[in-house]
């Protein structure tokens, strides 16, 4: 039986047409090809096709010239008009005679190109006058497809190499921040607030990525002053930590030797300017004296603070205005002062909380923060905490927070009465 191929020329160029595939002829063709004399009987060169399953032969006269090549497009060319004996002739009088032939060291593109033109499945490779190969459509098809396999196969380890160098880098990122995260924690955050037993405290404190832009800090600048600190680098994550580290430092600097929360954001406004690049820290900072029960307080940017008054049950905004940290170099903070009474409480927090969003993208908001608190008031610190963070959770139920939070809420007791002391951290 003939083996008569059919690949469109066409079909294989469009395959080959690749940068990566720009192979020369000698690298894809057959080479040492089988070849037969010109006196070979087309029996003989039939029954040898059809063992190699090859669809040509070269017909090589003495001393190796060669003279035609025999296909089977030369069988089906002759076959309807031949005589009964037709397979007793000789290959030379079927036969292709003078074949196109090409170089090995052309391309092998181009060499697909010649084949199409001349509407050829076969091509002697000769060089120096001697065969040294043979190029066909199937066999070009068949070398381009190992080689595309074999490219698929080294793109594919060289991209298994690459993940696992990235996987790597990855794990060493995240070890690294993690590390970074818990000296955020330990070095930024303070454990616990000097132990004034009127004060109760409740705190949460959840950074989107292992660093944060949110931090919070304690100072007692004077004797029965307690200086309350919650702020925000915008962003999160490394760079929002960064910023957040340069403003915890130029608090420690003001906050221990000034009693004027004003004065402190002023004096750290301005060891702001030019360090935090296009990045702002919105702050707000208060200061409670326990003899009087006075909170004196400034704002820079920051959320306002929630006071739920004891007295009536009511949510107050200790609204109070100023503009973000290293923004406006010469920006004055006016201070506001309020008078607390036992039993009330503070909540501050970051923007994070009222910027939640619930599945359908609508925001948690100062309202609901606002209704919870006044539901849940009367509780002590931590179980109102404990409220509003459920009140959060079940809003925005699977949907993941996009912001640090930040939360803490101070309950202010009498003085020496017995209450569950709450960790600060």
């Amino acid at each position: 039986m003939l083996m008569v191929t059919t690949t469109p020329i066409i079909v294989l160029y469009s395959l080959c047409a690749m940068p990566d595939s720009m192979l020369l002829v000698k690298d894809v063709m057959q080479a040492e090809p089988v070849s037969v004399q010109p006196n070979c009987a087309i029996r003989d060169a039939l029954t040898l096709m059809n063992e190699l399953r090859i669809g040509a032969v070269l017909v090589i006269d003495t001393p190796n010239e060669l003279v035609g090549i025999f296909t089977e497009r030369d069988i089906l060319r002759r076959i309807t008009g031949a005589s009964a004996n037709w397979t007793e002739q000789p290959v030379s009088s079927w036969m292709t005679h003078n074949p196109h032939t090409v170089q090995p060291d052309r391309e092998w593109i181009a060499a697909s190109l010649e084949m199409e033109r001349l509407r050829v499945r076969h091509l002697p490779v000769v060089e120096d006058g001697r065969v040294v190969g043979l190029v066909s459509t199937r066999g070009l098809m068949q070398r381009q497809t190992a080689y595309l396999n074999q490219l698929i196969e080294n793109r594919t380890t060289e991209l298994r190499h690459a993940n696992d160098e990235l996987m790597a880098r990855d794990a060493d990122l995240r070890q690294n921040l993690r590390a970074a995260g818990r000296l955020q924690i330990r070095l930024m955050l303070p454990h616990n607030p000097p132990d004034w037993p009127e004060l109760h405290w409740g705190v949460y404190f959840a950074p989107l990525d292992h660093l944060g832009g949110d931090y919070y800090d304690i100072a007692t600048p004077a004797k029965d002053h307690l200086g309350f600190l919650i702020a925000d680098a915008s962003g999160h994550s490394i760079a929002a930590a960064m910023v957040a580290i340069m403003s915890r430092f130029a608090f420690t600097e003001v906050s221990g030797r000034v009693t004027s929360p004003g004065t402190v954001l002023m004096e750290m406004n301005q060891r702001l300017q030019g360090l935090a690049d296009e990045r702002f820290v919105t702050a707000f900072y208060g200061i409670f004296d326990r003899q009087s029960r006075v909170f004196t307080y400034a704002n820079a940017g920051h959320p306002y603070p929630l006071r739920w008054v004891a007295a009536t049950g009511q949510v107050i905004s200790l609204a109070a205005q100023g503009f973000m940290l290293g923004i406006m170099p010469e920006e004055q903070y006016r201070e506001s002062c309020l008078q607390l009474a036992l039993g009330d409480r503070l909540c501050f927090y970051t923007d994070g909380l009222f910027e939640a969003r619930n599945e359908i993208g609508e925001a948690y908001g100062t309202q609901r923060l606002i209704e919870c608190i006044r539901t849940h008031g009367a509780k002590p610190a931590k179980e109102l905490l404990v409220a509003l963070l459920k009140s959060l959770n079940d809003f925005r139920g699977s949907q993941p927070l996009n912001d640090d939070i930040t939360v803490v809420i101070v309950e202010l007791t009498a003085a020496g009465a017995t209450s569950t002391q709450q960790s600060f951290t």
